[in-house]
């Protein structure tokens, strides 16, 4: 059952989730925003986290803008053999969200690795493993849009509001200082909820607060950091239903529709990925809605305003596993301090 939220969790939820200040005091920056007591937003933080509502707090990187490679990978399995294939594939550590989904291509799941461990080697043993009769790595291409902020003030689904652009995924990977490493690693943490949080998160890993809130920022507007923000369970946010609309677009159309699909308030994921003879879709959206009505409303939309007939929706029908990756985690697989994460870092 979805937990009650008034109109005040409502509204902090939707800053948490899209403007969270890089300040020694956060959590004041915030109560002053709403113009209530900061000890009654960390209450109502603590709250929404006990009712798992809201999943953690915390900075969201570019893998590419770190030196990591990922991809989405879609693997055809009968569906005996799924629960144990999905239990193979969650035990990879570059493994971060993990799902079955009605369709033939039927375990869905996102692998990234650091650099020097490339990912097609990766996605080939997980497959001999798991026994997959097939199996496709689908890396973004294009990114029109990541930004998985659920609106709480039950906005209209199939409403456009939301401007957006296309890059070329894969940036060049950034310089990071040694320094920068560590902020990256403090900052991936969930954050405390306390009056000043990044002071504990930087002490944790022996930085100053000030030098982790400075770093951070510098992070966020060189794009190694896309945001620092709060993340939600879905469902228990009221958001129950979720649909991954998959589109075939011709390749002179991608720039136009991409940015058209991007703009609707509903899509948290808008990316150009590769075709295959067998799998003839090029766009892919992540559509969220209250029911699967909101979400087929929102995709109809799509299609009559960006003249796109050819599409599925597939649902999500099972969750294995969904965290965020970590980086520059020896615990994880990842690069250890002392080690070149990156070639030409500093």
């Amino acid at each position: 059952m979805t937990p009650t939220l008034d109109d005040v969790d409502r509204a902090l939820l939707n800053k948490l989730q899209t403007d969270f200040p890089l300040a020694s005091r956060p959590y004041e920056v915030i109560a002053r925003q709403l113009e209530i007591p900061a000890a009654e937003v960390l209450r109502r933080i603590r709250r929404l986290k006990r009712r798992r509502v809201l999943r953690q707090i915390g900075a969201i990187f570019d893998s590419a803008a770190l030196g990591y490679s990922s991809s989405l990978v879609a693997m055809k399995l009968s569906p005996e053999r799924l629960d144990e294939a999905a239990r193979v594939v969650n035990r990879h550590p570059g493994v971060s969200h993990n799902y079955t989904r009605d369709h033939d291509y039927n375990l869905w799941f996102t692998i990234t690795t650091p650099p020097g461990q490339p990912i097609e080697n990766e996605v080939e043993s997980l497959r001999q493993r798991v026994g997959a009769d097939a199996a496709r790595s689908l890396p973004t291409l294009r990114l029109f849009k990541i930004g998985v902020a659920f609106d709480m003030t039950d906005a209209a689904p199939g409403q456009q509001r939301l401007p957006a652009s296309g890059r070329a995924q894969a940036p060049a990977a950034q310089r990071l200082s040694r320094e920068e490493i560590t902020a990256v690693r403090a900052l991936q943490e969930d954050l405390p909820v306390e009056e000043r949080p990044f002071k504990t998160a930087a002490e944790r890993f022996g930085l100053s607060e000030d030098r982790l809130i400075d770093t951070a920022r510098g992070l966020l507007e060189r794009g190694a950091m896309r945001r620092f923000a709060a993340t939600l369970r879905h469902r228990e946010a009221g958001f129950v239903a979720n649909a991954m609309g998959v589109w075939v677009v011709q390749e002179d159309r991608v720039d136009e529709v991409g940015r058209t699909m991007a703009g609707f308030a509903a899509v948290s994921h808008c990316y150009q990925r590769p075709t295959f003879p067998d799998w003839p879709y090029s766009l892919f959206t992540m559509i969220h809605g209250h029911s699967k009505e909101d979400c087929e409303a929102v995709a109809r939309s799509i299609s009559e305003t960006a003249h796109v007939p050819d599409y599925r929706l597939l649902y999500s029908v099972r969750e294995y596993k969904k965290t965020r990756v970590r980086y520059f985690d020896p615990d994880e697989g990842g690069v250890a301090d002392g080690q070149d994460p990156v070639a030409g870092m500093e």
